[in-house]
């Protein structure tokens, strides 16, 4: 064997081969449980031939793994970033209506699969988390992980301590009395400014929220997702996250 061949050789030894579901999970297709799913559904194919068993394992650097037909590829290294999300964008990558989307905010044509974990609504603004580690990425949203959400809230008004030990014990909603949350007035007066920590992902929860005590809110900013802070970060502007921060978020979700 020559010396390029035995280079070859050492390189494919060094590849390890892995369960199919996490190979899923790690190129962005689903987290794990649900690529477990589009196996079991008879929607995932290795060199050509659909793949149901959940046992089954596949080497990134050899074979090739489909999901309805196209080719999916995992790529070197997870991405993950961070956005400060500015008014006026749709928490999507791409919108039927033509509205401005978070997508072209962060860079897609780098790090094809990017998705952004969860949602902030049209008019709410701050940090928005994104990654091409799937599997992350569904676990930091999963209710079993709980993993906190900070905002800054202004209303109009003074919410007086009632209110706030509502929003702390815990506010009944159309889909059931919310978790409790820590709330802290920071700025009191006709407007006034807190800051509510909620370990809950509903649909425009803290908007809800405060509403249902009387007090709708007029901005909305989020400041902190698990361990990661949004800091200085400019309006629509984007950073990468530190290693400490990929692997706070892991520990956040038992991965770590």
């Amino acid at each position: 064997m020559n010396a390029r061949s035995e280079q070859d050789g050492a390189a494919r030894e060094r590849v390890v081969p892995m369960r199919l579901q996490k190979f899923l999970a790690r190129a962005g297709v689903a987290s794990r449980r649900g690529s477990e799913d589009l196996m079991t559904a008879g929607r995932v194919g290795v060199n050509g031939v659909i793949a149901t068993e959940l046992g089954t394992k596949v080497d990134p650097a050899a074979d090739v793994v489909t999901v309805d037909g196209r080719v999916v590829t995992l790529h070197a290294e997870p991405a993950y970033l961070a956005l400060n999300k500015p008014a006026g964008y749709v928490t999507t990558m791409s919108d039927p209506h033509g509205r401005p989307t978070v997508a072209e905010l962060v860079p897609v044509s780098d790090h094809p699969g990017l998705f952004p974990v969860g949602r902030l609504d049209l008019d709410t603004t701050g940090l928005l988390l994104f990654t091409t580690d799937g599997e992350l990425g569904f676990s930091l949203l999963h209710p079993r992980f709980h993993v906190s959400k900070t905002y800054e809230v202004r209303v109009e008004g003074t919410p007086d301590g009632e209110t706030l030990d509502r929003l702390r014990s815990g506010v009944a909603l159309d889909d059931g009395v919310t978790a409790p949350a820590s709330v802290t007035m920071t700025v009191p007066g006709q407007t006034s400014e807190l800051e509510i920590t909620i370990r809950e992902g509903r649909k425009r929860q803290v908007r809800r929220m405060f509403s249902a005590v009387g007090f709708p809110v007029a901005a909305l900013h989020r400041v902190r997702f698990g361990p990661v802070e949004l800091g200085d970060l400019g309006s629509g502007a984007f950073r990468m996250l530190r290693e400490e921060e990929i692997s706070a978020l892991r520990r956040a979700t038992g991965e770590g």
